[in-house]
């Protein structure tokens, strides 16, 4: 008898010991790791601050952070309808529907503007918000701008919102049912809620911009003293002439101009001349 008291009493700390470990035991979250991101360039404009201008003067109702919206990232959305032939008024309106205008805690903290999740394939940095459930788990980046180009490969990608790329870059209504279809967000007045932001603010009219007017504008290079590593020059005046120039040096015409491969006496000003 004392021998099964004492078996049954082992069984029951067994059983307890294995109950408590399982209770102490959690997973914790994982916050990824920094993927690398390339510098973003400064994009062309895309006349957006005259744009928001001409709005604000005919409605001065309209909200001023979407307005500030617009004009900071107008031209990321046209860039990523030139690559990506997503309509620039689509991006621009999710943009400014999931980030709360760019002030959302994903947005300010995470530079997430489109609200994505992590998913399994995603391998970059992570945030932890509560959403359609507690604690889920989204992308973080550096900058704005890898978002937006996150959003657009987002939608290449993926087979269910493949179908959106049959309508055409101006039928901003299609796309916006048909990002609800493919199931982009759960909530049934989503549509309405970007084609009103579109229309609003006229977002439309970023679809319109053609590849060829955004474009990066050539620095012209400035032409400074050259380089010289051997022998001596001088910079030519107002006034100078081979023959003024061959006393200063202590030379003469014919050998200034063998050594410049000079064909005749003309010179001009700013020519820089081999002396020696």
């Amino acid at each position: 008898m004392k021998l099964k008291i004492i078996i049954y009493a082992l069984v029951l700390f067994v059983l307890q010991s294995c109950g408590s470990r399982k209770k102490v035991r959690h997973h914790s979250k994982n916050p990824g790791v920094v993927l690398h991101e390339s510098k973003p360039k400064k994009l062309p404009s895309v006349n957006q601050k005259e744009f928001t201008k001409k709005l604000l003067k005919k409605n001065p109702k309209l909200n001023k952070q979407t307005l500030a919206y617009i004009r900071k990232y107008a031209p990321m959305a046209v860039n990523e309808m030139h690559k990506h032939k997503i309509p620039a008024s689509i991006t621009l309106a999710q943009g400014i529907l999931e980030s709360g205008r760019g002030r959302s805690t994903l947005a300010v903290k995470s530079n997430n503007h489109f609200g994505i999740k992590c998913h399994a394939k995603w391998k970059g940095e992570r945030v932890y918000h509560d959403d359609d459930e507690k604690g889920e788990c989204f992308r973080k980046y550096q900058y704005v701008e890898t978002s937006y180009n996150d959003h657009s490969e987002f939608l290449t990608k993926r087979k269910r919102y493949s179908f959106l790329f049959d309508y055409r870059l101006e039928d901003y209504k299609k796309w916006a049912k048909g990002l609800k279809k493919a199931g982009y967000a759960t909530d049934k007045k989503y549509p309405n809620k970007l084609i009103s932001i579109i229309e609003n603010y006229k977002l439309f009219k970023f679809d319109k911009i053609k590849a060829k007017h955004f474009t990066f504008k050539k620095v012209p290079k400035k032409e400074g003293k050259p380089k010289y590593t051997i022998g001596k020059y001088y910079q030519v005046k107002k006034g100078d002439t081979l023959y003024s120039i061959a006393r200063k040096f202590e030379t003469t015409i014919a050998i200034l101009k063998e050594l410049n491969g000079l064909k005749s006496n003309i010179i001009s000003v700013g020519q820089h001349l081999l002396t020696q």
